[in-house]
């Protein structure tokens, strides 16, 4: 499954603070479809991402009724990110 979408970039403060690229809820609504087929667990769902110029691995966060797109340190550098900074986000997610 391919998807593309845009969103703005959120911090969730978990024991170290993370940004996230929320998904939108029709997309979520898609990604929760094939679910079953792609988590490997607690409802993650590993995913290739691009963000920018930047390919990268991730894995899905479920999160009240979405999902979350953890945007690496390493990404956030590279596309020079930060909390609030509209991001437009390609997904590839696979059945396992």
């Amino acid at each position: 499954m391919d998807l593309s979408f845009s969103a703005t970039t959120v911090e969730w403060r978990g024991p170290a603070p993370f940004v996230f690229a929320p998904v939108p809820e029709e997309e979520a609504d898609a990604i929760a479809a094939i679910a079953p087929a792609a988590t490997y667990g607690w409802g993650c769902i590993p995913a290739a991402v691009r963000i920018g110029d930047t390919d990268f691995t991730t894995s899905l966060f479920p999160r009240d009724g979405g999902y979350l797109v953890p945007v690496k340190v390493a990404v956030q550098r590279a596309e020079q990110i930060g909390v609030g900074d509209r991001v437009a986000v390609s997904l590839h997610i696979e059945a396992r």
